[in-house]
């Protein structure tokens, strides 16, 4: 840490107006649990090197430590200042939402953080789907909120998601959460009918080209997986979802030809190196699953739909890329052992 910390002074008499030697200095300090040197890094980063990023991490910083009136008040400086950084919406509304208690008061304040990022950052997919979902689940914050209040969160989501697509045409995500949202709400024809337009208009998206064999009825996905690969040859999602189809039907050597296919086409989605590792650990050895980790630990993956939700939920944020690899493993297992019981 001690040499650490020499480096990154040289690094500052070099560049003391980094953005990135200020955010460095300060998780050396906050990874080693000298929070309050952190907190003054962040201060003075604020002052000399003032970036969105900067505030997100001084509010990140905040929240991690269960200050959350310091945290919101961070944000709303950050967004005077830089009010089109759709993260700091993001962190105000998962605040309100999700550490606060659960209560009318605090769902406005969430909706209001989402309101005011859309209308700066119309364009973020992920905004409009954290929206979304927040009034899916509306009904959980008021005591009184049956299945009718219920229904009318479904309905306000979908209306959201509607608008998002009309905002932002040809966007896969957004198009995969509204197939998504509608399966959740039981409505399994409209989900189908919305994936079949979703195809229409993103017709080589991986996203959706998986999530299509992976959800399709058994004896349609042989032929949604070779639809998918003439029309996404090279992306690693529908090699993945190929690669677990084969595993589903006991093709163990298939199933790993195909795995390692999808982990060298994208070094950094996390999600192929789980779906591998979790194959390995039901059809494999003990020295397959070590070399998967140790090669996982190499890639230093960083994105993937299900790496980030385990790796970026608070609970987890500490948590090393071997750890994060058994997490999501252990995840994808659990919905697979979940959907045999069904």
């Amino acid at each position: 840490v001690d040499k650490a910390r020499e480096i990154l002074t040289d690094a500052f008499a070099a560049n003391p107006d980094s953005e990135q030697v200020w955010l460095a200095a300060a998780k050396l300090e906050w990874e080693t649990g000298e929070i309050e040197r952190a907190r003054v890094l962040l201060q003075r980063a604020r002052e000399r090197a003032s970036t969105a990023r900067v505030y997100m991490k001084s509010a990140l910083l905040e929240r991690e430590e269960k200050n959350f009136d310091d945290a919101l008040a961070l944000i709303e400086e950050g967004i005077s200042t830089y009010p089109t950084f759709p993260k700091l919406y993001m962190m105000g509304g998962q605040i309100c939402s999700n550490d606060l208690d659960t209560n009318k008061s605090n769902l406005d304040r969430a909706r209001k953080f989402y309101q005011r990022g859309l209308q700066k950052c119309p364009n973020d997919a992920v905004l409009w789907i954290l929206a979304s979902r927040l009034e899916e689940r509306a009904h959980t914050f008021d005591s009184s909120g049956g299945a009718a209040k219920a229904g009318a969160g479904v309905t306000k989501a979908r209306s959201l998601l509607e608008l998002a697509r009309l905002t932002n045409p040809k966007d896969a995500n957004l198009w995969l959460e509204a197939v998504r949202m509608e399966r959740r709400a039981g409505n399994e024809k409209l989900a189908g009918a919305l994936m079949a337009r979703a195809l229409q208009d993103c017709p080589t998206s991986g996203l959706l080209l998986a999530e299509n064999i992976m959800t399709a009825p058994r004896v349609e996905q042989k032929s949604k997986s070779a639809d998918a690969i003439k029309r996404c040859p090279e992306d690693p999602h529908v090699i993945a979802a190929v690669a677990s189809l084969f595993a589903s039907e006991r093709k163990t050597e298939k199933a790993r030809k195909w795995f390692e296919r999808a982990v060298i086409l994208d070094p950094k989605l996390g999600d192929s190196w789980a779906r591998y590792y979790a194959f390995e650990k039901e059809a494999g050895t003990k020295e397959n699953q070590d070399k998967i980790k140790e090669r996982c630990i190499s890639a230093e993956p960083k994105y993937g739909e299900l790496w980030t939700s385990v790796m970026k939920n608070m609970a987890n944020r500490r948590k090393t890329t071997p750890e994060g690899l058994e997490m999501v493993a252990h995840k994808i297992l659990e919905k697979k052992s979940q959907e045999t019981l069904n």
